[in-house]
């Protein structure tokens, strides 16, 4: 019995290590964004001072209108209307636009929820941490032709449940095996999925997974 605890907590402490790396990560790469917007607002308020001084109002006017069009291009920023969930969405979808992944948003839910913060950040963080895994380009240039990685997520409610769906590009089919998929990462690979199934069910929702050519969908039904 002392033999098998060890074993799952060396486990427990290695995801979390991986875990606390990557929300690391997210940070740093959210700062270093700050710190670009930051810089370019400096150089911007610069540059409408030195059209104010000259008197060059139209050229002021026009400089105004470029940097409204450019500020709308630059907010990538996912507004669900949950503020957890807006936090989780918006850390991993900008380390995954950092990594050159594609994304598609579309997450729209109510303030409060019934599903605790913790376990949506546990099942969220998870389907978007291994659809990234799976989007990371391999070395082989070869193995490139015709693959772009993307991910495509849609969080919703459907009448009384909060409805979650996560796609992502893969240059491998994951095998099943049982209610499990095979993903040749690693025999921890799975762990957190695991976690995520097993939150699923305490809530009493659904979680299938659907594997295809290119592609892996994970979907989640929680009743709300």
């Amino acid at each position: 019995m002392g033999l098998i605890q060890k074993i799952i907590d060396n486990r427990t402490a290695s995801f979390q290590a991986d875990l606390m790396q990557k929300h690391f990560e997210e940070v740093q790469n959210m700062y270093i964004a700050m710190r670009g917007w930051r810089h370019d607002y400096h150089n911007h308020i610069q540059a409408m001072k030195a059209c104010a001084e000259m008197g060059k109002t139209e050229e002021l006017v026009a400089y105004l209108d470029r940097l409204e069009t450019d500020l709308t291009t630059v907010d990538t920023v996912v507004k669900t209307g949950n503020v957890m969930l807006d936090a989780i969405l918006n850390s991993k979808l900008s380390l995954a636009q950092k990594r050159g992944i594609s994304i598609n948003v579309k997450a729209s839910v109510p303030q409060n929820l019934t599903i605790a913060d913790v376990d949506l950040c546990v099942i969220l963080g998870n389907l978007l941490d291994n659809a990234m895994e799976a989007c990371a380009l391999p070395e082989d240039k070869d193995a490139l032709k015709d693959f772009t990685p993307f991910i495509r997520i849609y969080i919703g409610m459907k009448n009384t449940q909060l409805y979650l769906s996560v796609t992502n590009s893969s240059l491998k089919t994951a095998k099943r095996s049982g209610e499990n998929f095979i993903t040749g990462k690693g025999s921890g690979h799975g762990f957190g999925l695991s976690r995520v199934a097993k939150i699923c069910e305490r809530y009493g929702g659904y979680f299938k997974r659907n594997a295809e050519q290119g592609a892996f969908t994970a979907e989640i039904l929680l009743p709300q």
